[in-house]
């Protein structure tokens, strides 16, 4: 169940890191007892060993109860891990004014990125109205396939936006079919039906969208409602070491 946010509200989205790095052990030299004594070195670490990484991340999350979705992204704007997905408060550490995260430096594929700066933000997303509309035209799917809308969001009182505008459009993985960003950042789950092979989305009015998803042998109609009803968050830039 989704809980509550309550943290007071701060003039501007709080944005801090630090970068902590977890040396190896320094090789030690033995000596066996012999007359004539000779040092053995203990291996050293392999030359392709890199060391933890451990950034930490601190953000004010918007007054408004809802999952918290949240991505790190590269210099250039390009999404390179989903740091969380529809998380609710006990994925954070609490502190006294602001939520902590923490990044170990990897993508999605737990593969180490390179050195250099990153960005993170997100989004707080209330529980919207999920309606199945039943079985629909299997066309509605293929005239749509990599379709995408703008929305225009609640604005954030923490930041300086108005009210920003997000590109959505619709995923789907082995869990079923969820609302994203277009930059491919998770926010909400549309249905549990598994093994989809294309899904689809089109406006329905400014704060609704429907949703199509085909698993090979039944179209299936949604209406998602008060997808308006997020804010947008900015957690600032940081360096990777």
């Amino acid at each position: 169940m989704t809980k509550k946010i309550n943290l007071a509200i701060l003039f501007a989205v709080v944005s801090s890191y630090s970068l902590t790095a977890q040396e190896s052990a320094t090789p030690s030299l033995t000596a066996p007892e012999s007359p004539s004594p000779t040092l053995t070195p203990v291996a050293s670490p392999s030359p392709t060993s890199s060391p933890t990484r451990s950034v930490r991340i601190s953000f004010v999350p918007p007054p408004l109860e809802g999952t918290i979705s949240l991505g790190i992204y590269d210099g250039n704007g390009k999404l390179v891990r989903i740091l969380h997905q529809q998380a609710d408060l006990n994925e954070f550490t609490i502190g006294a004014d602001a939520l902590v995260t923490k990044w170990d430096g990897k993508n999605d594929d737990g593969e180490g990125l390179p050195a250099g700066k990153y960005h993170a933000r997100g989004y707080v997303v209330a529980r919207s109205k999920i309606e199945d509309l039943g079985q629909a035209a299997a066309p509605a799917v293929k005239d749509n396939a990599s379709g995408n809308v703008k929305v225009k969001l609640m604005p954030n009182p923490l930041a300086s936006d108005e009210r920003p505008i997000v590109g959505l459009g619709v995923g789907f993985d082995n869990e079923g079919s969820f609302l994203k960003t277009t930059d491919g950042l998770p926010l909400c789950t549309v249905s549990e039906t598994p093994n989809l092979i294309r899904a689809s989305i089109k406006k329905n009015g400014e704060k609704s969208v429907d949703v199509w998803q085909d698993d090979g042998a039944v179209v299936e109609q949604f209406r998602i409602s008060n997808i308006d009803k997020m804010m947008a968050f900015d957690c600032g830039d940081f360096e990777l070491e």
